[in-house]
């Protein structure tokens, strides 16, 4: 029997090698002043994209353009809002990585609303945002957090009292993902990385969360089964278009996951050491995701009763090696030894090297959250003791 579950709805979906060229048409339906938001390298690396903003020119769309540099803070988003608030826009396009759609997934939210984006950020402001927004069209041009199939938008504020705190609604998913391979193409190798360990973590800890369901399982397992065979190759052969599809794909899977079932302590830490520090999300959780994940596995060994969590790391033993005659035991530890080996082949900074010490840990762990970790009640954030600085 299946049980019941519920699905948070998707964006339009346009995936494919030469999809970024359907732009202009896609827009006409949703009016002609457009803000497009960007990084500070799209157009410059994708010569795609400019053959794109011409031809949005040629079709009479009016274009503005604000670009994000790093991840997004409240900040960045009310002063975009304020810029653009007075021009009437009719939709928002961003094309970058995860802080790029973020950045404008949240000022899609913002422009029709009062006040700071501060007042509707969970675990921050106090008001609920009623989920009205400018119509949204992300395009990718990394493969990792995706967040062009998310409902929320993650926002930073780094130091002492930093955070980071999502931004969330269900109408916040965007209108339209368009995922165009060819677009990520010049993506650099250690972004290529830490981008698609984001990917991996996403979806490792999508399957392996207490609210997962049997749709998500099967989404999951399949985008673990693309990185597996993509992401090493699109790091040493950024121009194999085979593994940058296969990454693409991933990425926009684990984003459907992630908001259907939710992430663990992996992205728990993500979102204290984020806050506190400024370590790109993807680093923090390629770093991460070897230590938690070996802990999780050794506690569950410990234990005498066999759980959901065991089936599903014997399931991933399984699936990433290849083989079928291990028992349950082997399958756990031969998949805590490929997370720590992937993490080493591709050469993942450490937290040391952002300033993280010791004597950090405390608050760290005081600020993290287990979401949805599986067995979290009995694992214990505390008791991490392969912390990986």
């Amino acid at each position: 029997m299946v049980n019941q579950f519920s699905l948070i709805r998707t964006p339009r979906i346009l995936f494919g090698e030469g999809q970024i060229e359907v732009l202009p048409g896609l827009l006409k339906n949703m009016g002609s002043n457009v803000l497009i938001i960007t990084g500070s390298k799209s157009y410059t690396i994708n010569p795609m994209l400019g053959k794109t903003l011409v031809n949005l020119k040629n079709a009479g769309n009016i274009l503005h353009f604000d670009r994000i540099e790093k991840e997004p803070s409240p900040d960045d988003i009310d002063r975009i809002v304020k810029r653009y608030q007075p021009i009437r826009l009719d939709c928002i396009v961003a094309v970058g990585g995860g802080s790029v759609i973020d950045a404008g997934k949240a000022v899609s939210a913002m422009l029709p609303m009062e006040g700071s984006v501060r007042d509707f950020l969970e675990g921050v402001g106090t008001r609920s945002h009623p989920g009205i927004k400018k119509p949204f069209v992300a395009i990718p041009t990394t493969s990792g957090t995706g967040s062009e199939a998310t409902s929320n938008a993650v926002l930073s504020l780094t130091g002492v009292h930093g955070y980071k705190r999502s931004l969330r609604h269900e109408n916040f998913v965007p209108d339209i993902a368009l995922v165009d391979p060819l677009l990520t193409m010049n993506c650099p190798p250690a972004i290529t990385s830490s981008s698609g360990l984001d990917a991996l973590t996403q979806l490792m800890e999508s399957y392996l969360s207490i609210k997962s369901n049997p749709f998500t399982d099967a989404l999951s397992l399949q985008g673990i089964s693309r990185i597996h065979n993509s992401l090493v190759r699109a790091v040493d052969h950024g121009d194999d278009l085979e593994a940058r599809s296969g990454m693409a794909y991933a990425a926009l899977l684990s984003g459907i996951t992630l908001t259907n079932a939710g992430l663990g302590l992996i992205h728990g830490f993500a979102a204290s050491i984020g806050g506190f520090f400024n370590v790109p999300h993807g680093v923090i959780c390629g770093t991460m995701m070897g230590a938690v994940n070996r802990h999780t596995i050794e506690t569950l060994l410990r234990q005498k009763t066999i759980t959901i969590a065991h089936g599903k790391y014997e399931t991933l033993g399984r699936l990433i090696s290849g083989e079928t005659g291990n028992d349950m035991h082997g399958y756990l530890k031969y998949t805590a030894d490929y997370i720590d080996n992937l993490i080493d082949r591709l050469q993942v900074p450490r937290l040391a090297e952002f300033g993280i010490t010791v004597a950090d840990l405390d608050r760290i762990v005081a600020a993290t959250d287990h979401k949805a970790n599986p067995d979290a009640a009995i694992l214990g954030v505390t008791c991490c003791s392969t912390y990986p600085t």
